[in-house]
This record gives C-alpha cells, sequence and structure tokens, in this order.
C-alpha cells in the first residue's frame, strides 16, 4: 500500500508466520517481517555521490525499528532496513546503478523515542496572513548520513547487518566490520558483505571506523532564503 505521507517504502512479511504472533516477537525477528526505505541518489559531475556528507531524510529521520499498524489498526514497530542505490542515466531512457547498499538502520540512528516524536501528529499554525486562509505546516526536515558517500561503500553492493553473518551466510565474504561512536561514546559494531559471485575475499576483514562522511562543522543557525538582488542603487540616506 502506498500514499503520499507512508513510510515505510515496503514491507516484507510471510502472513503465516507474523498472523497472531506477540507484537514483541514481531519488533526483532527479520524472518517474519521487516519494513525497507528506499533512498535514490545521483552522483555530481565529478563522479562522487551527491550529498555525501549528510541525505535529506525529509519529515522521517531513519531508524532501526518503525510504527506500522495491523489490520486492526494497532501499532507494530518492525525492525527497518534501508536501501541506498545510486542510479545513472546511460541515455535513451537507460540506467545503471553504479553503487547499492542495503543496511540495519540501526547504523543510521537507533534512537526509537526521536522517531516516533518526530512522526507524531503535530500542530498547525493556522489562520494566518491577511485573509486568514495561511497554514504553517511546522514540519521538521531531517539530514542523516549517507553510507554510498563513503569510498569504502561507493561502487560496491554491499549488505550491512548487525550480525556476523559469515558462520552461516555460504554466499557472502565479509568485507568490513564497522565501528560507530555514540554521542555517548559507546561503540556499535556492524558487519559488511558482499556477495561471493560479484567480488572474492579480501582474506582478513578490514576494521573501519566512522566511515560515513561528516561535514566539516554543524551549525544550529539555518540558512537565509535565497537573496534576489536587483541591480540598481537605492538612496537609503533619505
Amino acid at each position: 500500500m502506498r500514499g503520499c505521507l507512508l513510510s515505510p517504502d515496503l514491507i516484507v512479511y510471510r502472513p503465516e508466520m507474523c498472523e497472531n504472533i506477540s507484537p514483541s516477537i514481531l519488533r526483532n525477528d527479520l524472518t517474519r517481517i521487516l519494513a525497507v526505505e528506499v533512498k535514490k541518489i545521483e552522483r555530481s559531475e565529478r563522479g562522487s555521490v551527491a550529498r555525501s556528507s549528510g541525505l535529506d531524510y525529509n519529515t522521517t529521520p531513519p531508524c532501526g525499528t518503525v510504527r506500522v499498524y495491523d489490520a486492526d489498526g494497532n501499532p507494530l514497530d518492525i525492525k527497518a532496513f534501508y536501501l541506498f542505490v545510486c542510479q545513472e542515466s546511460r541515455g535513451k531512457g537507460k540506467y545503471e546503478i553504479t553503487a547499492l547498499t542495503l543496511c540495519d538502520g540501526d547504523i543510521l540512528n537507533e534512537d526509537f523515542d526521536l522517531y516516533i516524536r518526530i512522526t507524531s501528529q503535530r500542530e498547525k499554525r493556522v489562520g494566518l496572513g491577511t485573509y486568514g486562509n495561511g497554514v504553517d505546516r511546522i514540519r521538521p526536515m531531517l539530514i542523516f548520513s549517507n553510507p554510498l558517500g563513503s569510498p569504502h561503500l561507493d561502487r560496491k553492493s554491499t549488505i550491512i547487518t548487525k550480525e556476523d553473518l559469515s558462520r552461516d551466510e555460504k554466499r557472502l565474504n565479509p568485507l568490513y566490520r564497522i565501528i560507530r561512536e555514540t554521542k555517548e561514546g559507546e561503540e556499535k559494531t556492524y558487519f559488511a558483505y558482499k556477495k561471493k559471485r560479484d567480488e572474492k575475499s579480501y582474506g582478513e576483514v578490514r576494521e573501519i571506523r566512522e566511515p560515513f562522511p561528516q561535514p566539516a562543522k554543524r551549525v544550529s543557525q539555518t540558512q537565509r532564503r535565497g537573496i534576489f538582488k536587483v541591480p540598481i542603487k537605492i538612496n537609503h540616506t533619505e
């Protein structure tokens, strides 16, 4: 089911394994149900991934757990993955995917309280303007990491998980052990894999820390709207 305000983009589930099952089980069982959000990215003229240091997530922050609703309208919290694809035009209606990463949403953000707070119903400001028909929707606009901005993940097709799949999943070659540090100083570990048929093993798994590019500086103030300059000089002394 799709809609203009619907998130996530896709839910993958096994009906026979979800019917009449406890929400606490469905929250983390990837064999039963999971959500997928898709982010399509372009390249700059220089060949680098656009918005590499911060991607727009619009009004919904990324999160490893998202809220959907069952047939009776009850909330159901499930695991979420994010599919990042870099799509490039090859002319005449043809396109090529030159980078792809499917990752556990927790590597982008684990703060479910933030997710709920931002996505919950908000109050609008109405009755604005001279004629009282203006509305301020007071919509948040979120920016979080862009995994394809990392040179370790660009030009590759990878999957990133919390679990070490190297023992049980024989179709995958481990590439990296990714370490991210929370703002409280806690280290979080993730594993990046690629299909064996696409790339031979590097041998020893390489550890990389904070692979996602960040801007040199974040400021709390928003930028001014675009300024239109009129090419005339005005006498402001009067």
